[in-house]
């Protein structure tokens, strides 16, 4: 009978354990976002969810970019803005970038002149971390999106006061 008692036992913390690991929360379907227009491409970003307190200490930064060849001692950045837009009726946003596809860079005169294939990106968005909403983001055709993830830990400090001198 114990043994009976303590099998049982072991399949319902195993079975909880399986449950609350299959906790998956769903995002919203994308299918809602528009169609890509002529000439654009959609890019979406899915991030982990992890807790709502965890997320908070989260953010994420959208480089829109392309790759080209460039020199090795220049620093090159891609013209352009990444606008947001409202879904309307349902009160999300998605990104759209506009650009010509143009680069800009610094004109420092380059040694060796050896060319790179590199990613050129745009200047980058920052964002709230979201683990429950996909991130929608429409692109000029031959243009890609890369993003980053940065957390802060939950420590706050505080700022020194510097008090007026007396005159």
């Amino acid at each position: 009978m114990k043994k009976v008692f303590f099998v049982s036992l072991l399949f319902l913390f195993t079975g909880i354990q399986f449950m609350q690991a299959q906790n998956i929360h769903s995002k919203v379907d994308t299918k809602i976002f528009p169609e890509p227009k002529k000439g654009f491409t959609q890019f979406v970003i899915e991030v982990p969810f992890s807790s709502m307190e965890e997320d908070a200490n989260k953010k994420i930064e959208i480089f829109v970019g392309k790759y080209q060849e460039v020199d090795t001692c220049n620093r090159h950045s891609l013209m352009g803005e990444l606008q947001t837009k409202d879904l309307q009726g349902w009160g999300y946003n998605y990104y759209e970038f506009q650009s010509k596809g143009d680069v800009v860079g610094t004109l420092m005169g380059c040694g060796d002149n050896q060319k790179v294939s590199k990613f050129i990106s745009s200047q980058g968005l920052l964002l709230n971390y979201n683990g429950r909403m996909p991130i929608v983001i429409y692109v000029p055709e031959g243009m890609v999106v890369h993003y980053k993830i940065y957390k802060a830990e939950p420590d706050t400090y505080q700022a020194l006061q510097v008090l007026p001198t007396k005159k």
